[in-house]
């Protein structure tokens, strides 16, 4: 029998936990509660969250607005398990989100519950595309991370996860991301280029998926320009436009979607993470109305719309989304963290360090990832938490809840700059 006696020992997880776990390597003690942008591990001692479940609690830990909405909820026997079932709460989120987040930006779309993973909202992304539109190919880019489920991870360029596949993956065509080339070569006139000779080799595609901040990848962004060349390149061939929002989107880039600084209008739009405001999983695709081609249960699935997520959800909505409040809040927030993230750059510049990335997706770029290892690891011992990205790990990763405070922010800037400095 494993037992455990002493509060933070990892001693059970390590007997009885696949090795498959990653976290919980990266951040060695047990986390017991949380409030906000503040994690408590069972010593008590507190850390700044600028991880954010990864993106999935851009509002924070355990919002008490959102919390008594469930407790009212499931108090009331409130359906919890309900298939694909018609429910109160899944009406009462529909509703809601349309009023307060499609109508206001005259978008139309149909809604799609997959099962509750952003994997799998990306799954049925693709399978849609394929169906809809006849075709096989599809167009992904360097440094994109769409999932790691077979379909998903057919599109994702990382060598390590794509490595343990198992299998070959097929059918997806990698083409050059934005300033891949750097700042003076435009991809999308390849990408073009390509689609448009008969000898390029390059079947046409059923449809082009992307970030329009690539998180894993790096922190890496989509100029405006270079986004609406592709939607006109896809208008043009009859491509479908797949806008991966899952770690982007929910405000996490100041707009709700991340698209709406490029006046795009994408024919699906996947979302996760923070859609149900507290962490709860949820996903869902975005879909227009044309492309609902799907015979009933073609895309199915035991837990599609979890009614607790959805109730969560709609209380996210109806807090953050029905005035531009939030969204003036991150920008703020934004310019804060950019400066002081330049400013730690400037004065490491033997290193040089640099900041990319929009809003309050951003990212310090180490050039190596043995340093940005180091500053990670020194930044979680004086008691912040943060992540790596990219291709060699060597981006820090800075995903603060969209409503943290100034002077938390502050506070864990404050700790990234001395983690850095004792590093670099």
């Amino acid at each position: 029998m494993v037992q455990e006696s002493t509060s933070n020992s990892l001693f059970a997880f390590e007997a009885l936990e696949s090795n498959v776990r990653s976290y919980s390597r990266t951040f060695p003690v047990v986390f017991r509660k949380a409030a906000g942008a503040i994690l408590e591990d069972e010593n008590g001692f507190e850390f700044i969250d600028f991880l954010s479940g990864a993106g999935a609690l851009n509002y924070g830990h355990n919002d008490p607005d959102f919390l008594s909405e469930a407790k009212k909820y499931m108090e009331l026997n409130g359906i919890i398990h309900g298939l694909d079932m018609a429910t109160s709460a899944k009406r009462e989120f529909m509703t809601c989100f349309e009023a307060t987040i499609l109508r206001p930006r005259g978008l139309t779309y149909k809604f799609q519950f997959p099962g509750p993973t952003g994997a799998n909202a990306v799954e049925a992304a693709l399978k849609l595309a394929r169906k809809a539109t006849g075709r096989q190919t599809i167009i992904s880019f360097t440094n994109g991370f769409h999932g790691v489920s077979l379909g998903a991870l057919a599109v994702t360029g990382n060598k390590y996860y794509r490595n343990a596949a198992g299998i070959p993956l097929n059918y997806t065509v990698f083409m050059p991301y934005d300033r891949y080339f750097g700042v003076d070569y435009d991809t999308s006139e390849y990408i073009e280029r390509v689609l448009a000779d008969a000898s390029s080799g390059v079947d046409m595609p059923a449809a082009i998926i992307l970030e329009t901040v690539q998180g894993e990848g790096g922190i890496n962004t989509a100029s405006k320009n270079w986004l609406q060349s592709l939607e006109r390149l896809c208008r043009k061939n009859c491509i479908l436009l797949i806008i991966d929002d899952i770690q982007a989107g929910c405000g996490r880039t100041g707009s709700f979607f991340s698209f709406e600084f490029a006046n795009l209008s994408p024919d699906i739009i996947v979302l996760s993470k923070s859609l149900s405001g507290c962490g709860l999983p949820l996903s869902l695709l975005l879909l227009k109305p044309e492309l609902d081609v799907w015979r009933p249960g073609e895309h199915n699935g035991t837990f599609r719309g979890n009614n607790l997520a959805l109730v969560t959800g709609t209380a996210a909505l109806r807090k953050y989304w029905a005035n531009e409040k939030l969204s003036e809040t991150v920008m703020e927030a934004a310019r804060i963290l950019r400066e002081r993230l330049q400013k730690v750059a400037q004065s490491n510049g033997d290193h040089n360090l640099s900041v990319r990335g929009r809003g309050m997706m951003l990212g310090l770029d180490c050039n190596t990832g043995r340093l940005a290892e180091k500053i990670a690891r020194r930044a979680f011992e004086d008691g912040l938490v943060v992540e790596r990205c990219g291709a060699e790990h060597q981006v820090i990763k800075l995903l603060p809840p969209l409503t943290i405070d100034e002077q938390t922010l502050q506070r864990g800037l404050d700790i990234l700059d001395r983690s850095v400095n004792a590093s670099a």
